[in-house]
């Protein structure tokens, strides 16, 4: 499937909706039995399955997703696997030339501060010599400025089609934009019906930055999915609730990043270019909004542990 693509300022392509494979270990919590979903602590998992395992899968599932149209890969230097995406990358098959891989530099990184010798790793572990999008992972207060300058250098020598940021708020944009000599392609902060961030959205628009939108289907918030209006919409459509929200954002302007390594899904989550909401079905999913954030607000948060 060939995915639609949008245009940067920089007048780079990207694609309309991307795959966040996030964390290895994250995805080995739970397990499939006959009663349905039963939880292992971590420890057993490890001990029952086997870490190789794991990343076999893994990386099966991140070719899959290659291979089923998600070309845009979001990925970031703070789950630690980056070598696993370019074991995935060899087995797909795919042409390097086709995926917009990005990455982000941790805060950690961030704080010890030689960012050039953590992009070059990253770079050999995903065995290419170039990277279609670099950013932040966090405004990590202090540093993210200084931070910002060093990704823009790597710009300016080529080492990225395209930079951002994460997680900015528009205090931390205004700042970065007083001292940046390119202004961030992209912003990727949380998105989702329950939390339309519709005044940071629209400065970003003003600013002509991309916004990326992590836990675009708020994590499966009851208080979402389970809502009669939003059930209404996916039956007329003949679509699931995941697939109306990813929708949504698209028609809204914003690349949702999803996360799923199971292949059916990875399926269902790309196939949402076939169908088209109403203005009036996009004013109702814009009424669920209630400011609810689900994940990390930047400006009370320790970074040490993100």
């Amino acid at each position: 499937m060939k995915v639609p693509v949008t245009v940067l300022s920089n007048n780079v392509e990207i694609p309309v909706i991307g795959n966040g494979p996030g964390i290895l270990d994250h995805s080995a919590k739970y397990v499939l039995n006959k009663s349905g979903l039963l939880y292992l602590s971590q420890r057993a998992y490890n001990k029952f399955w086997g870490r190789k395992r794991r990343e076999k899968k893994y990386i099966d599932a991140i070719a899959h997703s290659f291979q089923a149209g998600f070309t845009l890969l979001d990925y970031s230097a703070a789950y630690g696997n980056e070598q696993l995406i370019g074991k995935a990358i060899k087995e797909s098959g795919i042409d390097r030339k086709t995926l917009f891989l990005t990455t982000r530099i941790s805060n950690g990184q961030q704080q010890k501060g030689n960012l050039r010798e953590y992009f070059f790793n990253t770079l050999e572990k995903y065995g290419t010599d170039y990277v279609d999008l670099y950013m932040f992972h966090w405004p990590v207060t202090g540093v993210y400025l200084e931070t910002w300058k060093q990704i823009e250098q790597l710009y300016k020598e080529g080492y990225c089609r395209a930079i951002g940021v994460a997680n900015c708020h528009r205090h931390h944009l205004e700042e970065i934009l007083r001292i940046a000599d390119v202004v961030p392609q992209v912003n990727q902060f949380e998105v989702h019906p329950l939390f339309s961030q519709k005044p940071l959205i629209e400065y970003c628009k003003s600013q002509n930055i991309v916004v990326e939108a992590y836990t675009p289907i708020a994590r499966f918030d009851d208080r979402l999915v389970r809502l009669p209006a939003l059930k209404a919409i996916a039956t007329k459509h003949n679509k699931t609730i995941v697939q109306v929200v990813l929708r949504w954002h698209i028609q809204n302007g914003i690349i949702p990043v999803v996360r799923s390594l199971n292949q059916k899904r990875q399926l269902e989550n790309i196939s949402v270019f076939d169908f088209e909401l109403t203005i009036e079905e996009m004013q109702i999913i814009d009424g669920f909004n209630i400011n609810s954030r689900l994940r990390y607000d930047p400006d009370n948060c320790d970074f040490s542990i993100l």
